[in-house]
This record gives structure tokens, C-alpha cells and sequence, in this order.
């Protein structure tokens, strides 16, 4: 299944470098990404697919734009809009966003030039963010007269505290990757061009764990968030359950005792 391709629409690419790891590639270099009507569908859909994939035990989102990862919406057709429009659209967007969101394996976004507005929301919806020197991220829709739609206003301060993402967003300054890193913005910072081959290389090591058990810790991490110490446990708590009696746990118990590598079930 090594780099088999399959395109959603004109603009959004789905391949299989590795058997259980999936990039889901952006692909509208025209328009250094920018997330038109058409390419928020094709994006949902292919988030849609990937979820309903048991083989897939994580996702690197991607750029194939040198200098882009995503500058955002797309203004220029959102300019062509009139309100009416724009009402029934915004469905249409919120779902790309969300279906980066709700994947639910663990996602890393491979991040180098513009990550802005919507694009940086599409990799913070991502659970890592490996962002090259090149990279530039922010949220600047006040300065257009808008707020961050693609879910900016709630994951941002979730990744660098409530003062920071006001400060960020009520600004809507661009930040360079080294600053990135150092507030959070940004997980693992890499030289320039190397962001695509470490996040995969990530995802390697991360496909190499159970699909069981990677999918209920990122179930009991994103639940858990932000809930008390007790409610926390509990949900923690469920996803063990929905693991312990698992046939992959069954195989990593065998696998270590037996000292080998593990062959997972998936189930």
C-alpha cells in the first residue's frame, strides 16, 4: 500500500507512505492553500474516510506549497460572498475544520511558511505541530474584521493559557517559529525543509504502538481536558476499560513477555 494516492476534489491528497501511517496532503498551491468553499468539502471528506479507516494509526498533514502550509480562508471568494451566501457556507468551512479535529488517531501537522487564520487552526487541531524555521503562525482575523472561525478562540489558549492567546489573537501579530517555540505554538522545531520528514518519522514511531490504545488515550486526553481532577479520572477510567479486554492489549502483554515485537490486532 506504500504511496498509494487517492485525491478528494482538485485540492486535498490522502497517501499511504507507510502501511499504518496516512498523509493528508493540501494541495492548492495556486493559492498558497487558502481554504475555499470547494477545498473545505474535499477536506471534510477525506478527514471522514480517514476516521473510518482502521489501518490508519496516525495522520501528517501536509503542505505541497513551498512556502505555505495554509494562509487561511479564502478572501477573495469570501469577498464575492454576499451575507446570504456566507450563512450557508459557513457549515461547509466549520466542517473541514472539525474533521481535522475529530480524527481519531493522533494527528501532526508538518508546518513550514504561512500557518495563518484558518491554516494555523488546521494544525492546531492537529495533537503535535513540527513546524520548520521557515514557519510564521497567527491568528489575525481581527485585523480583518472577523474572529478566528475554525476553532482558534478555544484551542489556542488549551495550548499556551488563557493571557497568552488573548494577546495573540487581540493582536493578530504573526510569529516567527523560534518565538513559536518557545510559547508552546509549536511542539518540535526543525531545519529548514525538514518538516515533512520528521512529522512522518513521528508518525512512524507513533504507528508502531496499538491502534486500540492510541486511539482511547487520545479519546481520554481530549474528553479529560479542562475537566476536574475526579471527572478527569473517570474518563480516563473509561478508556481503560474499553482497552483492558482488548485484543491488542491480549498481544502487548504476549508481545513483552515473549519478547518480540508485537503484531497488532487492531481490535
Amino acid at each position: 500500500m506504500s504511496d498509494a494516492e487517492h485525491r478528494y476534489g482538485e485540492w486535498v491528497v490522502v497517501r499511504r507512505p507507510e502501511r499504518h501511517v496516512a498523509e493528508l496532503v493540501l494541495d492548492r498551491p495556486k493559492a498558497m492553500n487558502a481554504v475555499s468553499t470547494g477545498m473545505a468539502l474535499s477536506l471534510a471528506e477525506a478527514c471522514a474516510a480517514l476516521g473510518a479507516d482502521p489501518s490508519v494509526r496516525a495522520v501528517v498533514v501536509t503542505s505541497t506549497h513551498p512556502r505555505a502550509f495554509c494562509v487561511g480562508a479564502d478572501l477573495k471568494e469570501r469577498n464575492s460572498l454576499s451575507d446570504a451566501e456566507l450563512v450557508r457556507q459557513r457549515p461547509q468551512a466549520r466542517a473541514a475544520y472539525t474533521g481535522v479535529l475529530q480524527l481519531p488517531m493522533p494527528t501532526v501537522a508538518a508546518v513550514h511558511g504561512f500557518a495563518l487564520g484558518g491554516g494555523f487552526e488546521i494544525a492546531l487541531s492537529c495533537d503535535l505541530i513540527v513546524a520548520d524555521r521557515t514557519a510564521v503562525v497567527g491568528l489575525p482575523e481581527v485585523s480583518v474584521g472577523v474572529i478566528p472561525g475554525g476553532g482558534g478562540t478555544q484551542l489556542l489558549p488549551r495550548r499556551v493559557g488563557a493571557a497568552r492567546a488573548a494577546e495573540l489573537i487581540f493582536t493578530a501579530r504573526r510569529v516567527p517559529a523560534e518565538e513559536a517555540a518557545g510559547l508552546g505554538l509549536v511542539d518540535v522545531l526543525v531545519g529548514e525543509g525538514a518538516d515533512t520528514a520528521e512529522a512522518l518519522a513521528l508518525a512512524g514511531r507513533i504507528a508502531a504502538n496499538s491502534p486500540v490504545g492510541l486511539r482511547a488515550a487520545k479519546r481520554a486526553l481530549r474528553l479529560g481536558h479542562g475537566k476536574d481532577l475526579p471527572t478527569g479520572l473517570e474518563v480516563e477510567d473509561a478508556a481503560w476499560r474499553a482497552v483492558a479486554f482488548s485484543g491488542d492489549r491480549a498481544e502487548g502483554v504476549a508481545a513483552f513477555n515473549e519478547k518480540r515485537t508485537p503484531d497488532w490486532p487492531g481490535e
